[in-house]
């Protein structure tokens, strides 16, 4: 038996994700066969496809998230057909993810759902809003506390989905954009002050944030850590600049009582994490957060979605459905 999937044969341009008939896997102690119904794209597996993830070995189905339906399953908890989401856990890097109609996945990665959204829909949510729901754990920001937040890469489905569940906790917030012709969108999330990202640092309350979310990363971690109030905290969960800092002096860097943190999304995976999806699929059902989709593509056509990724023109997540 076959299935198709987008593999990426070697690091380089879109062009090396190439669609390949494959074995379907064979299911082994401890790992299910899961059928993907929908996947949602990432930076991470960008950057992996550029060649910047130096342990990943190539060919390689990359996806570091899916959701789908138990095909096979070798755990009594998870009976077949049973809906289920998975992320990171190394999906997609040292073993093969989500960009195909069948992933053989390990059942600690596996987070049961009961839900009657549409697959687009919920393949949306697990890696984007888990990341945002944990940025703003980290932040030590809690529902109606107050305060004031910045989000750095508001356009990006973790800042929409940040700036939805922040909204929602009564919080002041102030978001970035590159491009103009996305303001509207962060508006319509509940953001108080959009501001255009000119690589001038984003001034907007005298006093500064309360606490600034930094999706973009190396490059303005060490201006969030100015532009944040004396004492505030700032939270790294992103990498849409790279992922490293070179030459970062904590001591000179970090002013005196500013906090500065990180989170990443392996932290809330498998059974860590399936309580808060749960918690999201709810909120998306009842309509209080958004899946912010912006395009779906056919498992065929990733190779356009890579490029369209590229070249920052999304707003909001990218999903694919086989």
């Amino acid at each position: 038996m076959t299935m198709r999937a987008m593999v990426c044969v070697q690091p380089g341009d879109p062009d090396v994700l190439r669609l390949r008939d494959l074995p379907v896997p064979e299911v082994r102690d401890g790992w299910s066969l899961v059928r993907v119904r929908g996947a949602g794209l990432n930076r991470s597996e960008l950057r992996t496809r550029q060649g910047h993830s130096p342990s990943v070995t190539f060919p390689r189905v990359l996806g570091i998230e899916c959701v789908g339906t138990v095909a096979v399953s070798t755990d009594p908890g998870l009976p077949e057909g049973t809906t289920v989401a998975a992320m990171m856990g190394e999906m997609g890097r040292a073993f093969d993810g989500g960009y195909a109609e069948y992933a053989l996945l390990p059942n600690a990665l596996l987070m049961p759902l009961t839900t009657e959204l549409a697959w687009d829909v919920l393949a949306a949510l697990p890696e984007t809003y888990l990341t945002a729901h944990g940025s703003l754990d980290a932040l030590g920001i809690v529902p109606g506390a107050g305060g004031r937040l910045l989000i750095r890469g508001g356009t990006s489905s973790v800042g929409m989905a940040a700036a939805t569940i922040a909204a929602g906790y009564g919080m002041q917030i102030a978001a970035t954009t590159r491009q103009r012709r996305k303001a509207a969108a962060l508006t319509a999330l509940g953001v108080e002050h959009v501001l255009v990202d000119d690589g001038t640092s984003p001034a907007v309350w005298p006093e500064g944030p309360d606490y600034v979310l930094d999706l973009v990363g190396a490059d303005t971690v060490v201006d969030s850590l100015r532009l944040v109030r004396r004492g505030g905290t700032v939270c790294v969960a992103g990498s849409l600049s790279g992922w490293a800092l070179p030459g970062f002096e904590p001591v000179a860097m970090i002013p005196s009582g500013t906090r500065l943190t990180a989170f990443h999304s392996d932290t809330l995976k498998g059974a860590a994490g399936a309580a808060v999806l749960r918690r999201v699929v709810h909120e998306v059902e009842a309509g209080v957060y958004r899946p912010n989709i912006d395009r779906v593509y056919a498992l065929e056509d990733l190779a356009e979605a890579h490029r369209y990724m590229e070249d920052n023109r999304a707003t909001g997540k990218l999903v694919m459905t086989p």
